[in-house]
């Protein structure tokens, strides 16, 4: 079995449409691979009727499918490892409901997997036909991402990935919050490989990825997977060890062959001013550590199930109405 995850999140518009092109990948996949394809859709607190549809549409697919309600929103990370909990298959894949990258893809990720020659398979952007401003900030952002977090991720970044029941298992095991999916998945290791593919202009409503839902991820990122902010505050502060030491010198040169008469006002302030800030700068970052392991050490589950249902062969069977992952 193959189990496709897709997180929902006011996806409530795109919803008719993803499933006949669900309906129609399964076909595929099952004349090709022999495989049942079963899709499970995580709502995660959405505040439209993204679940009241898929509630009424999903007993009448073609295909078997889980629907798993969050008890509110827990992020897109914590709803992908819901469905990855929830699936049963043998392989996975992981798709966004919005229908900008192309279903045909779960297709394309099985060829590797099936094969053996891959553990994960990413979908590698080469192009958007989204907005340019939507284009310079993911640019931007994956940029970033590149630079401060992890220099193997591909220029355009990767949102949908495929990969083995093992894969799957080392990832649902890292119980991390505020941390990156992208990060874990190339953090984990095993074998990768690339698929490339043109993401498509968005067909309903509005996206809900946010800059400042970027700024929080690309911030999430870089405190879960590196050191470089403590490093750059420690290398700020030997600089500005040197500086004011340096700076301490030539006043006492100064003063010792009589070009400074009294204390300089102006460099007093500077130089408190400097360190100061300095010092509030370190005790923020070291603070953010701090809350993260904290957050951590709590040991909450990352997310909270209200409600699953299990659509088999046409008739609905309820796993349950209440329960955790």
């Amino acid at each position: 079995m193959y189990s496709v995850i897709i997180p929902v999140y006011k996806n409530e518009e795109s919803i008719p449409t993803l499933i006949a092109e669900f309906s129609r990948i399964s076909d595929v996949i099952a004349d090709r691979f022999g495989l049942t394809t079963e899709f499970v859709f995580v709502i995660d607190g959405s505040p439209d009727n993204s679940y009241a549809v898929l509630r009424d549409l999903l007993p009448t697919a073609s295909f078997p499918s889980q629907l798993v309600l969050h008890a509110r929103n827990f992020g897109s990370l914590a709803a992908i490892r819901t469905g990855l909990l929830a699936g049963r298959g043998a392989y996975f894949g992981v798709i966004a409901a919005d229908l900008q990258e192309p279903p045909e893809l779960l297709v394309d990720f099985l060829d590797p997997l099936a094969a053996n020659a891959a553990d994960i398979v990413v979908g590698r952007r080469e192009g958007r036909e989204d907005p340019a401003a939507t284009r310079i900030v993911a640019n931007l952002f994956w940029r970033f991402y590149r630079i401060f977090v992890n220099s193997e991720i591909p220029p355009g970044g990767v949102d949908i990935f495929g990969c083995s029941r093992q894969v799957r298992d080392e990832l649902v095991r890292l119980e991390e919050s505020h941390s990156s999916l992208v990060g874990l998945l190339f953090w984990v290791g095993f074998r990768r490989h690339e698929t490339p593919y043109l993401r498509r202009a968005r067909a309903y409503g509005k996206s809900s990825w946010t800059f400042r839902k970027k700024f929080t991820y690309l911030l999430d990122s870089v405190f879960a997977f590196t050191d470089l902010p403590i490093r750059l505050l420690a290398l700020c502060g030997i600089l500005g060890l040197l500086l004011g030491v340096g700076f301490g010198v030539t006043v006492g040169v100064l003063r010792l062959l009589g070009e400074i008469d009294a204390p300089g006002y102006a460099a007093t302030i500077i130089a408190i001013t400097f360190f100061g800030s300095l010092n509030t700068l370190g005790l923020g970052i070291v603070g953010i550590y701090a809350w993260r392991a904290n957050e951590n050490a709590k040991r909450r589950p990352l997310s909270v199930v209200q409600a699953a249902h299990l659509f088999e062969s046409n008739a609905e069977n309820l796993l349950g109405n209440k329960g955790r992952l």
